[in-house]
């Protein structure tokens, strides 16, 4: 009982220092000039509000919309930090709208993105395309490929006849993935049990296939970090390009790959390779399960704890809708300062279009399968 009176109080003070209040005001023509983390893409105020709740440093942003005339900066959300928490400047500014961070608010993990954006091209990370007879069967079909996250759609009134009524299906990254994974004595780092990876409601569970001790070369299209040869199945599993991985043990890369002839396979000591799983439920637990020993997810923290050890630290993550991984510091670490930390971490993982522009006649939007499960959810209740 003291133990969680403690760890209680940690997380209040925490909660506190991280930002006093839930503000869910929009500031329109107002802009909070500098303390820029990064900026990325964002088709609306909402979805940059959810993008900077998503991101692990941002506090607060500011959104360049559409009628924007200064330059063509339009679509750009720009994250922000500072260490007080709040603003330092606020300034007038036609063609922008501010907010904050919904971190302190009851968060929806995988929020339902519904709106249709008009005259709006959401370019890049295609990764098939065919012709529909509106955006709303572009957008069924997107709904209903496990794969897509967004799409654009080319009207009948498009310019060049020969790409009217063209859908164009668009991935992003949904899976929890660490920027940066690396050996290292003394740490633990694991995922949150609770992971909410949006899927179509397969009832079937998949039958993964793994080759230890071998290596599928070539192809690659993407490598990456993974924790496992579990978790880099998960991400191949995911992406509607790959068509089989190899993950190399001695420094956790995971190498995608796509060739749809032929899979050659050679001997290699340290590699697992794998086909992905499709159409079926994830077993998501053969990965986020699991406790990865001397292991570090460096990178991407929302706070770091005193605990007394690693499975509090991994308990504290599961309970925080915001954690989706994290690394603890045992008394084996070498430096002392660090010692019994629990590092909580995420990234982003809400649809997220590389690039935003204007586009006369075209029609872009998101999938709605998160929309299709919050209804799920609520017709089971």
């Amino acid at each position: 009982m003291e133990t969680h009176l403690i760890l209680v109080g940690l997380l209040c003070l925490c909660s506190l220092s991280f930002s006093q209040e839930c503000n869910q005001e929009l500031l329109e023509n107002v802009d909070f000039p500098g303390s820029d983390i990064t900026s990325l893409y964002s088709p609306d105020v909402e979805h940059c509000r959810q993008l900077c709740t998503q991101h692990p440093s941002c506090l607060f942003f500011t959104f360049v919309r559409p009628d924007w005339t200064v330059d063509n900066r339009h679509f750009f959300c720009y994250l922000k930090s500072t260490p007080s928490g709040q603003p330092d400047v606020r300034t007038p500014l036609v063609g922008v709208t501010s907010g904050f961070s919904l971190k302190p608010c009851t968060l929806d993990s995988m929020p339902c993105l519904f709106k249709v954006y008009q005259n709006v091209d959401f370019l890049g990370a295609d990764y098939r395309a065919l012709f529909t007879a509106d955006y709303e069967e572009c957008q069924r079909v997107c709904t209903h490929e496990p794969g897509c996250q967004f799409f654009t759609f080319i009207n009948e009134n498009f310019n060049q006849a020969s790409i009217r009524n063209k859908c164009h299906l668009k991935f992003s990254w949904t899976v929890p993935r660490s920027p940066d994974v690396e050996r290292k004595t003394g740490v633990v780092s694991g995922f949150s049990h609770q992971l909410d990876i949006t899927t179509q409601f397969f009832e079937s569970a998949c039958q993964t296939k793994l080759f230890p001790n071998t290596d599928i070369p070539g192809h690659d299209f993407q490598n990456l970090k993974a924790a496992s040869p579990e978790h880099c199945l998960a991400l191949c599993s995911s992406h509607p390009l790959c068509t089989y991985f190899s993950f190399i043990s001695n420094d956790f890369t995971c190498f995608l790959k796509n060739n749809m002839n032929q899979m050659v396979t050679k001997v290699s000591e340290g590699v697992t390779s794998g086909i992905p799983a499709r159409y079926c439920q994830l077993d998501v637990q053969s990965w986020a399960a699991v406790t990865y020993d001397g292991v570090d997810f460096s990178g991407s923290d929302i706070r770091d704890e005193m605990m007394d050890d690693a499975d509090t630290c991994q308990r504290t993550c599961t309970a925080d809708p915001k954690c989706l991984f994290y690394t603890y510091v045992n008394d084996k670490f070498i430096s002392a300062e660090y010692r019994r930390r629990c590092y909580l971490k995420r990234i982003i993982t809400i649809p997220a279009p590389p690039k935003i522009t204007k586009l006369n006649n075209a029609v872009s939007g998101f999938s709605q399968r998160s929309c299709l499960s919050m209804s799920y959810i609520l017709s089971t209740v």
